[in-house]
């Protein structure tokens, strides 16, 4: 065969998936998350459940497009500068309030499903909750809202330690308000804490060196750390912290405890929202999902490893105990 025509029979066999999925006019999915894909196999499993409760299943009726910030949010405008270029049919902005900012400045056509943890209304997302209004609306997992009721439950188990530490992320959106609401609500339980700001995972690991007089711990919810729970339990059962996360997928990894919303299902819920713009409904006729069950979760086990003891007025307001 001569080069020319092997060129041509090359050239051909890639165009053959674009003109297959032409032919069907398979929608595409832009999925931004402002995260990396490194432990969140389930929460994309979660959203193609979502997708699927709609009828639409990856790769026969679907195709999805992923871009991966890697918490690097100065990314976040380039990737869903691509996705608009690709003219795909809904964008699913995912993990912050950052993607959906980044997407809706990008474009005011393509339908948006945003997931954050924050107030999409303080956030700069949406005008209302039951209105959003525009081409954007989405999940609030009201994750960020939850510290003071975390700092009040954490006192609740260790009355006696002389500080806590709080663990935040400064270059989160939320951090201002976690930093206020920690603080306010430190000063009604006139405990003292301690802020240990960390960005990247030195700072992480330097908190734990340095926690000093520090006696408990509260991981403030940040994707950031959601992808580094393993890593955090481990560092703070090795330190003998009792500690309290943002939600059960910290407990069953070993944590002491959490309080929260179900991250899995937020993801399953913003598949679902995604598969209701393909068949046509609009954004704007599409009020905010909110949660409705928050869980608090203990794991016993680590309690005793501790050699902590669960007071019983608390344990009695679990919704779950890990033994």
């Amino acid at each position: 065969m001569r080069r020319r025509e092997f060129l041509g029979v090359m050239v051909g066999a890639a165009a053959w998936p674009l003109a297959a999925r032409a032919q069907r006019a398979m929608p595409v999915i832009g999925f931004l998350n402002s995260g990396s894909p490194t432990g969140r196999a389930n929460f994309v499993t979660a959203f193609r459940r979502g997708l699927r409760e709609l009828g639409f299943v990856e790769g026969q009726d679907i195709a999805i497009e992923y871009r991966w910030a890697n918490d690097q949010y100065e990314r976040l405008p380039e990737l869903v500068a691509d996705l608009v270029h690709r003219q795909v049919n809904v964008i699913a902005a995912i993990g912050t309030a950052a993607p959906g900012r980044a997407a809706k400045a990008a474009t005011a056509t393509i339908p948006i499903v945003f997931q954050t943890g924050g107030d999409p209304v303080k956030e700069g997302l949406v005008s209302s909750i039951n209105r959003p209004g525009g081409n954007m609306t989405g999940t609030h997992i009201f994750q960020t809202g939850l510290e003071s009721k975390r700092l009040s439950l954490l006192h609740e188990v260790v009355p006696k330690s002389a500080t806590i530490g709080v663990l935040l992320n400064p270059n989160s959106t939320a951090a201002e308000t976690q930093l206020k609401d920690v603080q306010s609500t430190a000063q009604t339980l006139r405990r003292r804490i301690q802020i240990f700001n960390a960005n990247a995972d030195q700072h992480i690991d330097a908190a734990f060196a340095n926690r000093q007089e520090t006696g408990a711990l509260l991981v403030t919810s940040d994707l950031l750390f959601n992808s580094r729970h393993k890593r955090i339990v481990a560092l703070a059962n090795r330190h003998a912290l009792p500690a309290i996360y943002s939600d059960r997928l910290w407990t069953v990894a070993g944590g002491l405890m959490s309080y929260g919303t179900d991250l899995t299902d937020g993801y399953r819920q913003t598949g679902t929202y995604v598969g209701r713009i393909l068949k046509g409904e609009k954004p704007v006729d599409m009020p905010i999902l909110q949660p409705v069950k928050f869980e608090f979760v203990l794991n016993l086990e680590t309690a005793k490893a501790l050699d902590l003891t669960i007071p019983s007025g608390v344990l009695a307001i679990a919704d779950e105990v890990i033994e």
